[in-house]
């Protein structure tokens, strides 16, 4: 068995999702590599890529959620989308990259090699050889889905099941595992340690913000409403991911206010989130996810229009996250939980309860075990014929 994980950077939480399950199969010795998708197509195309996303979902939202629309459309008349064929430009160059490389199973965290891969079997018919699993990463059937034939798809939870059959998933091929995310965030040191760990003060409540490896949403009016609920001991740190140019007007309007830290990308999310009392994030997949495994109070910001919507909806139906229609209203909502210790608790128990931390591991064994049957099939001798026995 010999595992490729393709994905690409259009929003960090794809590679995120592919990283966890990554982390799996070498933690049980698997040959397993992950590769960025576009880049079959070229470097240029793969940091392109990168720049719509994140010009259409920070700068032109009306664009996105324009094109999110559209996808839902296009989608329900089950026409093949340009984004189907966009992909299938580089399949060649990948179906020979997996093939020279003796690659068995396939996982996805992303629609792109999965509209790829698609294409490439149907061309090349080697399905018996290469297996393929689609994880999806958002609490909805993103469109473009149903273009694609993988053998199984992972979804982010039962309750997802009929959205997928009704775009044309067969049942038996939907597995709700929950979306994936790294042992580091079920395995927390404890809010002392990760203090010390990170050199944060133990006294006084630290709030954390998440704005996105891109930097998205009303941050500065998010940051301001909060600033004003402070205490003197309170921290405020933000995790401002890419956006230089929003992490240098907090630092410029902030610089004399101690409480407040902005922080470029940091591997140590799970660390930061250990240490704080109460984080505000964009309704991402994977953030979302991360956060409930970790069980911290949870108020979602502004969402990307789309499938962020989804998302933002099935965490506030289950009483798992709060939102509100202003920033005002947000940070006042969120201070109000965290002002009871009682109802931070029950948040908690319920992300507990509701999302599955162990959801890269679930996804690996399943993997594993299809692997191992299909191996003992092999062994099985086939029925003797009338021309094999013996005389």
């Amino acid at each position: 068995m010999k595992v490729l994980i393709l994905s690409t950077g259009t929003g960090e939480g794809h590679n995120s999702a592919g990283k966890a399950v990554l982390e799996q199969f070498q933690k049980r010795g698997i040959p397993c590599e992950m590769a960025d998708v576009l880049k079959f197509a070229s470097e240029k195309a793969a940091s392109y890529g990168k720049k719509i996303y994140v010009w259409s979902t920070v700068k032109a939202t009306r664009v996105f959620k324009g094109a999110y629309k559209a996808g839902r459309a296009i989608t329900s008349s089950r026409r093949k989308s340009p984004v189907y064929y966009a992909n299938t430009l580089y399949a060649e160059k990948l179906y020979h990259y997996i093939v020279d490389n003796e690659y068995d199973t396939v996982v996805m965290p992303h629609l792109f090699p999965a509209e790829a891969l698609t294409y490439m079997l149907r061309k090349h018919e080697c399905r018996p050889d290469i297996h393929t699993y689609f994880v999806g990463t958002d609490y909805t059937c993103i469109p473009f889905t149903e273009e694609t034939e993988a053998d199984y798809y992972f979804i982010a939870h039962e309750e997802l099941l009929q959205e997928y059959i009704d775009k044309g998933i067969p049942r038996e091929k939907l597995i709700p595992t929950g979306i994936p995310v790294s042992d580091r965030f079920r395995s927390l040191p404890s809010r002392e340690e990760a203090r010390t760990a990170l050199g944060m003060p133990q006294q006084g409540r630290c709030i954390l913000i998440m704005t996105g490896s891109m930097g998205y949403g009303r941050i500065e009016s998010l940051v301001q409403a909060s600033v004003l609920h402070m205490e003197k001991e309170d921290r405020l740190y933000i995790l401002g991911g890419s956006n230089e140019k929003l992490k240098g007007r907090l630092r410029e309007a902030y610089r004399e206010d101690c409480r407040v830290r902005i922080l470029d990308y940091t591997d140590r999310t799970a660390q930061y989130l250990a240490a704080s009392d109460l984080l505000f994030t964009k309704p991402g997949g994977l953030t979302s996810t991360e956060a409930a495994v970790a069980g911290i109070p949870l108020a979602h910001t502004r969402p990307i229009p789309g499938c962020e919507d989804c998302n933002q909806a099935f965490y506030n139906s289950h009483g798992l996250s709060l939102s509100a229609d202003s920033e005002k209203e947000l940070v006042e909502a969120a201070m109000e939980l965290l002002a009871s210790p009682e109802e931070c608790r029950q948040m908690a128990e319920r992300q507990h309860q509701v999302i599955n931390g162990r959801a890269a591991e679930d996804i690996c064994e399943f993997i594993l075990q299809k692997s191992i049957g299909r191996e003992r099939e092999k062994q099985v001798p086939s029925p003797e014929t009338d021309e094999t026995k013996e005389v």
